[in-house]
């Protein structure tokens, strides 16, 4: 009797089964009370600080999210798509809980452009056992329940009728909370506009639809010349030389040249390198900031794919004359922006000891450079140079061990477990890094000035800045109008050669804490580099009342005779 007890719970237990729409519900609640935790917390600190809050208000978020939720996913997950969609629902929703808790990343339009266009190398680093842990535990594991849950056969008409009943429910539960809560919802969505984009994992797949159709399904557009017929200012015989460094993912804040009490620059603070102190980036991204900064349109005008589609400040610079040659070092590539000059990207092979298989050290730069300076077949050059510098989260691989001046660091990539200390020395090393490399391409100037008597000059501009765990956020990339300043306020050096001084740098000193952003960096460049354009815009040239000689009364009159000339027609 004992024993046939027992088979009869046993088979019992095996032919344990709930329907589509009792799935459906469970799963949708632990997306919006477990997988969406951080947009509750967002929601509910927000409803706290009001001096008049309703407990009851804030007991209807969980309840309306989950109703959204059951919403989509009963129209989405029809018949044999029930168990992949809720699935895949659950694995996105898990990789995007993750990125949100532990870095603060949040995964709206332009960080879904900046995931498309990273690199393998860049996307592994990420990988390490608590992030692999943390997935395992929030996404395969109830994965692995979905797929194994057993159920309840019906037929595929009673299946549609009773689908129909959950959506119905879901649209009342929708419509009433809405009703009697409008108010309420209205004065926290319009008061905290950000909440939107953390809500897992829709924002994220209404972004990447968006990316998705602008850049694959799209028509192309034509594309514009700006200006067909720049041309070089020609002041001096001797050659005129320029490198422009786009540095990585570096700080403002952590620069001793900008005030910093630990010396990382120790290197440029012995060049006369003049910092300019109040800088901003165009994004938080280097796939938004890397091509704002080199178009036309600035920041608050500034489309991707409008600026791809027409001349940059390469091409026009390029036009004028002038040997423009990019060497690149970031595994993310140019971002379009040297697609139409000469390129050089450094290989990331083993046989060259300051690489490996996955990335350089910025010091593989200077051979190229070098190269290239030693080659000059133009009067006047531009030689872009795009850095690794501090890309994270695996900062301790962009510094070699024997440059590593502050310690203890944290050789690890799950940055979030490092201490502050350490975290603060990796990140600190990297920029005393990059200073070291600056100071040997200055180096190189200098030599190039002394050997070909050439007028030489050297602008450093970080794409983006970082957050190290300032208000519990890490890395880059959130949304530009709340981003803190440690990911928007960004380096930005200027060394000349002073025997061929062309910029009066008592002059610059003066502005260098004036407020200036990436906007001004195609106009800083047209006039180092004596170009004369159409589209030169001199109130955005920084340097422009510091310059010596740069033939502006001449450039004015032009902007004359084309103003008059376009009045006319």
């Amino acid at each position: 009797m004992k024993t046939s007890s027992v088979k009869t719970q046993t088979a019992d237990t095996s032919n344990f089964a709930i329907s589509s729409n009792q799935l459906i519900v469970i799963t949708c609640v632990y997306l919006s009370v477990v997988l969406n935790y951080p947009f509750l917390k967002r929601v509910f600190n927000a409803v706290l600080i009001e001096p008049e809050h309703s407990l009851l208000f804030m007991f209807t978020v969980p309840v309306l999210l989950t109703s959204l939720f059951v919403f989509i996913n009963s129209i989405l997950s029809l018949g044999k798509a029930l168990k992949p969609v809720l699935i895949i629902t659950l694995m996105a929703s898990s990789c995007i809980f993750y990125a949100t808790t532990t870095y603060g990343t949040v995964f709206d339009y332009s960080m879904v452009q900046n995931g498309f266009e990273t690199d393998g190398a860049e996307a592994f680093s990420y990988i390490n056992l608590y992030s692999v842990g943390f997935i395992f535990l929030f996404g395969v594991m109830p994965s692995l329940l979905v797929f194994n849950i057993k159920i309840t056969e019906q037929g595929f008409v009673n299946m549609l009728i009773a689908r129909a009943r959950l959506v119905a429910i879901s649209t009342v539960v929708i419509g009433i909370t809405s009703v009697f809560f409008y108010a309420n919802y209205a004065a926290v969505g319009r008061n905290n506009s950000e909440l939107q984009v953390y809500i897992t994992p829709y924002k994220f797949v209404d972004s990447a639809l968006k990316y998705i159709n602008r850049n694959y399904y799209s028509a192309p557009l034509a594309f514009k010349l700006l200006d067909r017929y720049p041309s070089l200012e020609t002041t001096t015989t001797a050659p005129v030389v320029t490198v422009l460094v786009i540095g990585e993912t570096a700080r403002a804040q952590s620069f001793s040249l900008n005030g910093y009490a630990k010396q990382t620059n120790l290197y440029t603070d012995k060049l006369d390198v003049l910092s300019f102190t109040d800088m901003a980036s165009c994004g938080t991204a280097t796939a938004v900031s890397l091509p704002c900064m080199f178009s036309r349109l600035n920041r608050a005008e500034f489309e991707k794919r409008e600026a791809s589609y027409q001349q940059n400040l390469l091409d026009i610079i390029s036009l004028a004359g002038a040997d423009v040659l990019w060497i690149d070092n970031n595994n993310g590539g140019c971002k379009g922006v040297c697609s139409r000059v000469n390129t050089i990207s450094i290989e990331t092979t083993p046989s060259n000891p300051l690489c490996d298989t996955e990335y350089c050290l910025d010091e593989a730069l200077l051979q190229p450079l070098n190269e290239k300076l030693n080659n000059l077949t133009h009067p006047h050059a531009l030689i872009v140079l795009h850095m690794m510098g501090s890309h994270g989260p695996t900062y301790f691989k962009r510094y070699p061990k024997d440059k590593a001046v502050f310690t203890p660091d944290c050789p690890r990539s799950d940055i979030q477990h490092c201490s502050e200390e350490q975290l603060i020395n990796t990140y600190d090393n990297t920029i005393a890094y990059t200073d070291f490399v600056l100071s040997q391409i200055i180096g190189a100037l200098q030599h190039l000035e002394t050997k070909a008597n050439a007028q030489t000059a050297m602008l450093y501009v970080s794409d983006h800045g970082e957050s190290l765990g300032e208000k519990g956020m890490y890395l880059h990339g959130l949304p530009y109008a709340f981003a803190p300043s440690e990911q928007t306020h960004i380096p930005m050096l200027y060394w000349q050669a002073q025997s061929k001084t062309s910029e009066d740098m008592n002059c610059l000193k003066a502005l260098s804490t004036e407020f200036i952003s990436h906007d001004n960096v195609f106009d800083i460049v047209m006039g180092i580099t004596a170009v004369d354009s159409k589209v030169y815009q001199r109130q955005q040239d920084t340097f422009a009342n510091c310059r010596a000689t740069d033939g502006l009364a001449a450039r004015e009159q032009t902007e004359t005779d084309i103003q008059a000339s376009e009045a006319i027609n």
